[in-house]
């Protein structure tokens, strides 16, 4: 595949049960992009070890004093170079192509997986580890699937070099023969420790990067604590190991070449002292010497490619193992593929695993007690289950499984908006030109997630002459707003994509309590006989739900509305009004609470 044919319209399947595994298959999948390189590949070497035969047959033409063979001889070295030029040319160019094709596939099916996904990724996942396979790791296995191809024409080369001596000069050519495999074998034993010492450089170098990332995306929260200087010292420590490790690892990698470069010295002093007295006897001519110790010193380029596929193996092993472990997650462990319609199904939402249920038509409001336990709540009803172990029991939409609905179906069926949702950068018309229904628009979609003021400080900061905020530009993450005015425009934008089920975790965390009561409001009215989940225990937000489902310790165990579970439920008491049981008063009270809450 050529560069200009990128991307490819299907990266295909891959086989993701180890890294080692990932690698051949990539390679597989990269076959043609393999043989056009080699190929190339043997015209350069092959032109190269050709070069001895030719510097032998001008120095026997001289010897002899033959001028014909002279001039035969110098037009075998220039054919030999022009070989030379164009292999070295063609290889590079059509390697660098291999390398960059392999390196497009990954990102690819990366993405896709990504896609498939969603904000479920992070969550099985260090965002870190991501980054550092997304970028690093990706050209760390490119690296290795370029250089299968050189390592196939070196062996092919050094073959060839041996068969050629044997024949040409057997005296010399037998020893040379014997001498070359144990050289390309000999740093074998040094490889375990290597790869271990590189694996533990990608390791720590991993982490690395993982803490800074996870440093940057808080680094806002991190200053409001001063814990600036606390995680700086840690990222300081943490790159002194990778160093350490990268000093450790090159060490090992520098013996690897200082023994490749002194194993093939030896032979080659070796083969001018046995070749000399050979000479001297009578039992080869000068020629042959010189073509023979020639061969041998050519025989270091081929000899450091083998260096260099075990190298690149070493470093692209432990990525190709990262990349396998993303590549491996799945929206579900129990895909059938019985439900392949692409219409999206409709009806009650239902979590056996919870026994929840969130009828259709009406907003349903389910109070958890513990924060994490919500996230994974929604990621379900999403056909995401947060655990490997949820994957046995999907959630039904309608009676039909979301696990076995295609990723587009039931992408349209259900959107999950979790407690920290991403605004990616751009305008904000283009923030809110979504996949949508068509029956919200984005001007409703804004009343309704109560986003005026945002729209005035956008106004304000607009680059146009009308100040309109609708083409104000919004920095990455919307870093530029603050944490409700981010919250309130990402809950607009999943309002105007007007999904048949819509399950918000969390929508109103970041706001006061007056602009919570008129969110909750504005998503009651958009919302009106459209299904709807959301996960909170404001009860500001539980007072406008037309039922309220408490899930306690993984199970659905009350439903009702919100002001019959305040005066029925301690359990639910517990969690919306922080009650404890050293507080009675709170309980006798509770009437007193909703009035509030209509006040206010």
């Amino acid at each position: 595949m050529q560069i200009h044919q990128l991307p490819y319209a299907d990266p295909g399947d891959p086989d993701v049960r180890s890294g080692t595994r990932f690698l051949v298959w990539l390679g597989r999948n990269q076959l043609g992009g393999q043989l056009t390189p080699l190929a190339w590949g043997l015209l350069l070497q092959l032109g190269i070890a050709g070069l001895p035969l030719g510097v032998g047959l001008a120095v026997q033409a001289v010897v002899d004093g033959s001028a014909h063979r002279l001039a035969l001889a110098g037009a075998l070295l220039a054919l030999l170079g022009a070989a030379i030029a164009t292999g070295d040319t063609m290889e590079h160019r059509t390697a660098v192509t291999n390398w960059i094709t392999a390196a497009a596939r990954v990102q690819q099916l990366l993405s896709r997986k990504t896609a498939e996904l969603g904000a479920v990724l992070t969550r099985r996942v260090a965002a870190g580890e991501v980054v550092a396979v997304s970028t690093g790791d990706v050209e760390k296995i490119g690296w290795f699937v370029e250089a299968l191809s050189r390592f196939g024409a070196a062996v092919l080369t050094l073959v060839a070099v041996c068969v050629g001596l044997v024949f040409y000069a057997p005296a010399l050519g037998i020893a040379v023969a014997i001498a070359v495999p144990v050289l390309a074998l000999a740093p074998l034993p040094l490889l375990p420790r290597a790869t271990r010492r590189a694996d533990v450089q990608r390791e720590k170098a991993g982490r690395a990067t993982e803490l800074a990332s996870d440093t940057v995306a808080g680094l806002r929260v991190l200053r409001g604590i001063g814990g600036e200087e606390l995680f700086l010292g840690r990222y300081r420590a943490a790159s002194q190991e990778v160093r350490e490790a990268a000093v450790r690892s090159a060490r090992m990698w520098a013996l690897i070449a200082a023994v490749q470069v002194l194993l093939p010295g030896l032979l080659l002093i070796g083969v001018v002292l046995y070749g000399a007295r050979l000479a001297l006897d009578g039992r080869i001519a000068v020629g042959e010497l010189v073509t023979v110790y020639a061969a041998v010193t050519l025989t270091h380029y081929p000899l450091r490619t083998v260096e260099e596929i075990t190298m690149a193996f070493a470093f692209s092993r432990p990525s190709a193992k990262r990349a396998a472990r993303v590549l491996s997650l799945a929206r579900t462990t129990t895909v059938t593929g019985s439900h392949g319609s692409s219409s999206s199904p409709s009806g009650d939402l239902y979590d056996p695993v919870t026994g929840l249920r969130a009828p259709e038509g009406l907003l349903t409001a389910v109070v958890c007690g513990d924060p994490d336990a919500a996230g994974r709540l929604a990621d379900r009803l999403g056909g995401h289950p947060a655990e490997e172990t949820d994957g046995h029991a999907s959630v039904l939409l309608g009676g039909v499984p979301l696990n076995e609905l295609p990723l587009d179906a039931a992408r349209a069926a259900v959107l999950v908006q979790d407690k920290d949702p991403v605004l990616l950068s751009g305008t904000l018309r283009e923030l809110l030109d979504v996949p949508s229904s068509g029956a919200v628009s984005a001007e409703e979609a804004l009343a309704a997630a109560e986003c005026g003021d945002v729209l005035d400080a956008l106004a304000q900061a607009s680059v146009g002459a009308d100040g309109d905020p609708m083409r104000t530009r919004i920095t990455e993450r919307g870093r530029s707003l603050s944490g409700g005015q981010r919250q309130r425009l990402a809950l607009a934008r999943s309002l105007v994509t007007d999904p048949g089920v819509l399950v918000l975790d969390e929508p109103t965390s970041a706001v006061d309590s007056h602009t919570e009561a008129r969110v909750a409001a504005g998503i009651a009215r958009l919302r009106a006989g459209r299904t709807t989940v959301v996960l909170a225990s404001s009860p500001l937000l539980l007072d406008r739900a037309d039922r309220v489902v408490l899930v306690h310790e993984g199970a659905a165990v009350a439903v009702g509305t919100h002001r019959e579970l305040l005066r029925t439920e301690p359990r639910y008491r517990a969690v919306v009004t922080r009650e404890t049981d050293e507080e009675p008063a709170v309980t006798a009270t509770a009437h007193d609470l909703v009035d509030l809450e209509e006040k206010a």
